[in-house]
């Protein structure tokens, strides 16, 4: 994929598999990235939420990048999440990034607290001032700082940010963006909103789940963008019961369990992530069982 479209298509937030003494398995993540690759998925995004980059050191997270991009076949696409307390550290891991070769960055605001406009500007200046194309990653929910349409406007505006990956869920917030910054990509970033995304004109979807059923969210995502609501709507009603964890608070867990069921490893998560509760866990294995009986994958 050229850079003028990298983070278009379906890119997966990858999970990450520790063992059970909490050490990343590098193989299995290697294994694991090849393999979303080919079921189809345009690409993945290391070091985000779903792959705990908070609690990575910095040697794991950058390891975590090269394993990712040695997986990756020639034409896929590697972008990694750099996020961090604040720009110092996001540069430092947007400038590892583009010596690595990536394509683009995906970066949330300062989240350490609740950042005022002026803050956020300066944060994405200062990564942009790198070189590499921006994705900014807009988690109101998770961050407490709200990328508001006025704002993604006034950052790509200035030339900051090349597409947004979205997880407010409002749906109505593409229109608005479609006012204010029409040529600005907007990728779908909640699981469970994504077909309404799609239908609304986002390009990308930067999913959890497709770690679990990567050929079913591509056809969902190919369903959407072709405009076709009732192809996708088959597939959606099938596994919305599991894209729902994606919008939860244990959503990593949620995930890895879901692996562990389709024969796939999923494995424990660092802390501070508990385990899911029995009952959690009892819902998702069901759910997840039912889908692989119903042919999704």
């Amino acid at each position: 994929m050229g850079t003028a479209s990298a983070w278009r298509g379906v890119l997966v937030a990858t999970a990450l598999p520790f063992r059970q003494d909490l050490s990343i398995d590098y193989d299995a993540y290697a294994e694991h990235t090849s393999w979303l690759f080919g079921q189809g998925c345009d690409g993945v995004t290391p070091n985000g939420s779903l792959g705990e980059y908070q609690a990575l050191s910095a040697e794991e997270r950058a390891q975590v990048l090269r394993v990712a991009l040695d997986a990756a076949p020639e034409n896929g696409t590697v972008i990694p999440g750099v996020s961090g307390y604040g720009f110092t550290e996001a540069c430092r891991w947007t400038e590892n990034a583009a010596q690595a070769g990536c394509p683009a960055v995906m970066l949330l605001p300062p989240n350490g607290y609740r950042a005022d406009d002026r803050t956020v500007l300066e944060h994405y200046r200062e990564v942009a001032a790198i070189g590499l194309p921006v994705i900014a990653y807009n988690n109101p929910v998770d961050t407490k700082v709200d990328l508001t349409p006025e704002l993604l406007a006034r950052l790509y505006g200035e030339g900051l940010i090349v597409a947004v990956k979205d997880f407010s869920g409002d749906v109505r917030r593409m229109y608005r963006l479609a006012e204010l910054a029409p040529s600005l990509d907007v990728l779908a970033g909640a699981d469970d909103v994504a077909l309404e995304f799609f239908l609304a004109g986002a390009v990308g979807w930067i999913s959890g789940y497709a770690n679990v059923f990567p050929q079913t969210c591509c056809e969902l995502f190919r369903a959407g963008i072709a405009g076709d609501a009732i192809a996708g709507q088959r597939v959606y009603r099938g596994i919305h019961s599991l894209l729902r964890w994606d919008s939860c608070t244990e959503f990593v867990q949620a995930i890895k369990c879901s692996l562990d069921v389709i024969g796939r490893y999923g494995g424990p998560c660092r802390a501070p992530r508990s385990e899911l509760s029995h009952e959690h866990a009892a819902i998702v294995r069901e759910d997840t069982k039912r889908a692989v009986i119903a042919g999704f994958e």
